[in-house]
């Protein structure tokens, strides 16, 4: 009777073992999850913030370079007799323009469509009756923005 009890106290500490490994297995599992999931996050959070940090740096700098473009703008759209330098001064521009293109830059649209005061900036409002509510008819300066970030308002003029 000795020998049966034996291995009835054997076979019963062996399971309480494999209880107990199976418990640290689910412990380490559940651990392991966990960090795998807060690992995720944090790359989720860098990636973010370094999305964040490069647009707030190519803000600042496509800031100090608009009024560039503005004057280049205006060269474009003055008369001229020489056509040659006049076609120099709109590569150049257009070089530029699709230099900010590259790095995510895009002009906020503004005639003809709806006032938006996150995007537009109005300087004057104006009652036309061939226009819509709140809709821009001028642009007195171009906005920009990159992704949803608006780098610059644009001026507009507002009907109605």
């Amino acid at each position: 009777m000795e020998e049966n009890e034996e291995v009835v106290e054997k076979k019963e500490n062996i399971e309480t073992e494999q209880d107990s490994t199976k418990q640290e297995l689910e412990e380490m599992t559940d651990r392991y999850k966990r960090l795998m999931a807060e690992f995720d996050n944090f790359k989720k959070r860098s990636s973010k913030e370094r999305e964040t940090l490069y647009n707030s740096l190519i803000s600042d700098i496509i800031t100090s370079i608009l009024p560039v473009v503005d004057n280049l703008e205006k060269a474009v759209s003055t008369k001229t007799e020489d056509e040659s330098y006049k076609q120099g001064v709109e590569m150049v521009y257009k070089q530029l323009i699709d230099t900010l293109s590259n790095l995510g830059v895009e002009q906020i649209p503004t005639v003809g469509e709806t006032f938006n005061p996150e995007y537009h900036e109005a300087v004057s409002s104006v009652e036309d009756d061939t226009l819509g509510e709140k809709e821009i008819k001028e642009e007195f300066r171009k906005g920009y923005k990159i992704g949803n970030k608006v780098i610059r308002h644009s001026m507009v003029v507002v009907a109605n």
